[in-house]
Parts: C-alpha cells; structure tokens; sequence
C-alpha cells in the first residue's frame, strides 16, 4: 500500500508559506521530499507561482489519497477558497478562518488516516488573536484539538534537539511559572517521543538551570535547587537517563552535546539561540505528545520576504523530510 502523503497547511496566506511550498515542489527531487499536498486555495497559488516566474502546475485534488499520483506532475492543492484576496505581506483579518480551517481539517486528516503527518505553514499570531484565536500558537491549538494530551516543543536539527519547558511568554513570568511539575511532565513526554518517534531506546536528557551557572548553590538564585532538581530526581527515579540541573552556558558547545540526545530548556530563548545559531536557516519545530505527527518550519510569515522569490526552502523542506522520517517510523 502507498503511504498517504504528508498534509501541508496555508499557514498565513500574505506569509512566505505559498512562495516556500512552490519552492519545495520545483525542488522536491533535490530535497528528498515524500509527496504532500496543501491545503490552500489554488488560485492563489497558481497566481503566485506566476508572480514569481516558477513553473509549478497547480493540481486541484478532491481527495488527499489523489496527491501522490499528482505529485509528479504538480503543486498537489486541496482547493478551499478564500475569502479575501492575497496581497504579499499584508494579512487581512478576512482569512483567518481560513487559516484555522486548514490546520482544522489536516488534524482531522492524519486522525483518520487520510494523511501521514501535519506539517504547518507559518501563522501570523496577532491577526489571529485579534479575530478571536484563543490559543497562543499551533502546540496549544494542535493538543486541544487532539483532546489535551500534555504535549512539549521540540526544535531540532542535525546537530542539537532542545525543548523549551515554557515557551511563548515574558521571561519573568515563565520563571515565575516554572514548577517542579511542569519539568517533570515535560521530561517525560520528550522521553518518551524520543523512544516512539526517534527509536532511540534508552533517550539520554540533558536540564539546564534557569540561573548562571545553574544558581551556583544558591548564590544565584534558589530555583535550580528548589525546583528544577527534585524534578531531576523524579525522572532519574522512574528510570529516565538524566542529567542536572547544568549551566546553560557550557550546555551547547560540541563536546557537550555528544553526551544527550535532547536538552530540556527553562524558557524560550535559552533553547532557540543555541539551535538558530547553530542551524538557522534548518531548524524544525516538531510538537511531541501529541497522538499524530506534527512538524513546523521554525520560523516566522516573514512578510518582507513574501512574494519576492527569496525566502529560503530549508526550514519548510526539513520539516517535510522530518515529517516523512517520523512516518516511516510509525508504519
């Protein structure tokens, strides 16, 4: 049997999203990509794909079982219209159902087995809140339509996998919100989708301290001691590979990173700059807990760079060969 192909959102429709998804079809066979098809409206994609001179035949399928045979002759497009017209770089609040609509009904694809994993396009967060959105990115909205499992944001690349514990929020309430509890539900969901969807057996986690130096014994700052290693102690006791908690500043060069397969992160910035320096244009945003496969781009609409043919492929097209690796592992 062929394996159904990977779900691929609108993500913000004045966003790079559409310029990105044309680029990893031209491209597809350089890239390595499993097919997928896109949820989107076709027509503008198709216009799109004229503005920016590529010739990408935009297929419309009915049905996500049509997309691999139409892979290889174009753009597979699951056709749902939009209500406003694109213009790069310009969000209309018109289109956000639309957006929602696409991640809505790629969830209900892959739950039912239509689609192999949901690969989301960038969302533009303010138009959404601003229309109604209740959640604060698509981890929140994605574990809620899959009826609440704890769920964590892992950002990988080749070299480096970290999970932010608290992710977007200001850093002075992240710190206030940490809790032993909230580390502890963390470490065991990375560890157990580093077994399930990574197939490493027995997954070696790294803790940084949420202080310099990890507190240095409390003349930094008492949270390491106070909550970040009884949580340590927890998942050590329940037989998880653990460490810490570890400096931050000595937890992401070279040498320190041969020795885990995932570093667990207090907050949002102390796991993304170590990853965006080293992979910038690569990373992936992959959403671990939740009962299908879902991966990102990890970056943002980029609205400057919509409709002008230079947004960079990488991030979208390694999250599609991510997304088909995870598959793979679940057949």
């Amino acid at each position: 049997m062929t394996r159904p192909p990977l779900a691929l959102t609108m993500g913000e429709p004045a966003g790079i999203g559409g310029d990105l998804a044309l680029v990893c079809w031209r491209d597809r066979q350089a890239l390595g990509l499993a097919p997928f098809f896109v949820i989107d409206d076709a027509g503008r994609l198709a216009a799109l794909a004229g503005r920016l001179g590529m010739a990408v035949p935009v297929l419309t399928i009915e049905r996500p079982d049509q997309a691999p045979a139409a892979f290889a002759d174009g753009l597979p497009v699951l056709h749902r219209p939009l209500p406003s017209a694109v213009e790069p770089g310009r969000p209309h609040p018109a289109n956000a159902g639309a957006v929602i609509g696409a991640i809505e009904e790629a969830v209900r694809l892959v739950m039912d087995g239509r689609a192999a994993a949901v690969v989301t396009n960038p969302i533009h967060k303010k138009v959404l809140a601003d229309c109604g959105f209740g959640f604060p990115g698509h981890t929140e909205f994605l574990a809620a339509l899959a009826g609440g499992p704890p769920v964590a944001m892992m950002l990988a690349c080749r070299q480096l996998r970290v999970v932010p514990v608290t992710i977007h929020e200001p850093l002075r309430q992240a710190v206030a919100r940490l809790s032993t509890e909230l580390i502890v539900t963390t470490g065991r969901v990375v560890a157990d989708a580093l077994r399930r969807d990574f197939a490493i057996a027995r997954p070696r986690l790294a803790v940084a301290g949420v202080n310099p130096h990890a507190g240095e014994g409390g003349v930094m700052g008492d949270e390491d001691a106070a909550v970040v290693g009884p949580a340590v102690r927890i998942l050590a006791a329940e037989g998880i590979d653990i460490r810490g908690p570890l400096p931050a500043d000595t937890l992401f060069h070279e040498e320190a990173r041969a020795g885990y397969d995932a570093a667990l992160c207090m907050y949002h910035d102390q796991a993304l700059i170590p990853l965006k320096t080293l992979d910038f244009h690569g990373g992936v945003n992959v959403t671990l807990g939740l009962p299908f496969i879902r991966t990102s781009p990890d970056h943002g609409t980029a609205f400057d760079l919509a409709g002008s043919g230079r947004a960079r492929p990488d991030s979208l097209a390694a999250a599609l060969r991510l997304a088909g690796e995870l598959a793979c592992r679940h057949d």
